[in-house]
């Protein structure tokens, strides 16, 4: 289904999405107002980045070393959603300082503020987790358990492929600026890193096994980020010390054959009344007003 524009969710969702937890996390964290991509090898990037910005996040040395603790997963999660809270608008802060002198921020007020508000929604729905898988843990009563629990699981899977979605999109920062998600994708995975490294703390791993694990995620997300940015720059002219207002992207080239844009399709243009008289030598000229007929 075509999505609405002006519509946070696009129209796309129905009474039925309710069952869809998936669904309804793909409307909600990617809204419509997220531009389209630009570039179908920047999404592949993208994906990359994703795929490393996870293993950053989940922590691989949780399967490692002592098995998966979903608690301990939940909780680091929390915690990483509450740095995201203050990290994400210091460092867009921080961009809008370096832009201060390509424009204003009140020519990107409304993208910031949806951008604030898909933050505020998914660290509210993680908090929201978190509190009923401590209600249903702690409950004695069955029911309680079985009605907190089917809420719990729904709201579950909504998180999750909603911590997809903004992994991606970086909570519709894009709308913002293009680099913004690499940007603060870099930011996040070294801010997950750093105090492990400070620390020494390596969960238990070899010294090995730690530095892999600990500087794996990030260095690899600096690098697809660095490479996104890049084509950013080097196809589209977009550069992340510009304010947005200066960037004037160029749409991609059309393919053979394609009518311009704007314009209305005309078939190719030819005799309308088949083949042409067999005994006319050469195109006749049109009928002109100052001539007679047949002269």
């Amino acid at each position: 289904m075509a999505r609405t524009r002006g519509s946070w969710t696009g129209g796309t969702l129905t009474a039925g999405s309710v069952l869809k937890p998936q669904d309804v996390a793909r409307a909600v964290f990617h809204p419509a107002w997220i531009p389209q991509p630009l570039d179908p090898s920047v999404e592949r990037l993208k994906r990359f980045r994703l795929v490393a910005g996870a293993v950053a996040s989940l922590g691989v040395y949780t399967f490692v070393e002592g098995g998966f603790d979903f608690t301990e997963l939940l909780e680091n999660a929390m915690t990483a959603s509450v740095v995201l809270l203050f990290l994400t608008p210091l460092t867009v802060g921080v961009m809008l300082w370096v832009w201060r002198r390509g424009g204003t921020v009140r020519q990107v007020r409304t993208p910031l503020l949806r951008s604030l508000a898909l933050l505020v929604l998914f660290v509210g729905c993680v908090a929201t987790v978190v509190l009923l898988v401590r209600t249903v843990n702690s409950s004695g009563n069955v029911a309680g358990i079985i009605g907190f629990g089917m809420v719990m699981l729904w709201l579950l899977v909504f998180t999750a492929y909603g911590a997809v979605r903004v992994s991606g999109n970086f909570f519709g920062t894009a709308a913002v600026h293009r680099c913004l998600p690499p940007l603060l994708a870099m930011v996040t995975s070294w801010l997950v890193a750093v105090p492990d490294l400070v620390t020494g703390d390596l969960h238990g791993l070899s010294l090995t096994l730690g530095v892999v694990f600990i500087l794996g995620a990030p260095v690899t997300v600096t690098a697809i980020a660095l490479l996104e940015m890049r084509r950013l720059k080097r196809r589209y002219g977009i550069r992340l010390a510009a304010h947005p207002a200066t960037h004037h992207v160029t749409p991609a080239p059309m393919p053979p054959g394609a009518p311009p844009a704007g314009a209305p399709y005309l078939p190719p243009q030819g005799n309308p009344y088949g083949q042409p008289h067999p005994h006319a030598p050469h195109p006749q000229p049109p009928y002109h007003p100052q001539r007679p007929y047949g002269g």
